[in-house]
């Protein structure tokens, strides 16, 4: 596995792979009119063109080098809160899940961190969705929790999570 810093040129692969992800992963959670309203806004050349212009929010494309493919991106902002990086995204295509590019990906993040002399790691996980395990098991813990209007009648219900990094 390598991760591989996104640039302007892989907004349709993040794209892509967002859409992938997002259709088997919020499938039974959300309605198709909101993962459509989600991935339209969250997802869109402008959104994700801003993110990439700004200094401290980074993407990576999660690389496997045995399928020679791309298996998922993470999205951070480093600094998003003081001494805090918020993990925005990391999602896996379905047929990707299981091999340890989550966890793989998570120290890589964990090492980010550090680099910059953050110790905390932030996260929204919808309260439904079946990622909170694993997240658990790589040391976030719940600290509160949040119903988030996201416009056009629709909320995110999220649990928030946070990991301390030694640094």
């Amino acid at each position: 596995m390598k991760l591989i810093k996104a640039t302007i040129e892989n907004i349709p692969l993040i794209q892509d792979l967002a859409k992938r992800s997002w259709e088997n992963a919020y499938a039974e959670i959300l309605s198709q009119e909101q993962m459509k309203y989600m991935l339209e806004n969250m997802y869109s050349e402008i959104e994700i063109s801003a993110h990439l212009r700004n200094s401290n929010y980074h993407y990576y494309l999660i690389f496997d080098e045995k399928t020679n493919d791309y298996d998922g991106f993470i999205g951070f902002e480093n600094h998003y809160e003081e001494n805090t990086t918020k993990l925005h995204r990391i999602y896996l295509v379905p047929e990707s899940k299981g091999k340890g590019l989550g966890k793989k990906t998570l120290e890589f993040l964990n090492e980010k961190v550090k680099e910059i002399g953050d110790n905390r790691i932030i996260l929204n996980v919808n309260k439904y969705n079946s990622a909170q395990k694993f997240y658990m098991s790589q040391g976030y813990k719940f600290y509160d929790e949040g119903v988030f209007d996201i416009g056009n009648g629709f909320v995110m219900d999220d649990f928030l999570m946070e990991k301390t990094i030694e640094n």
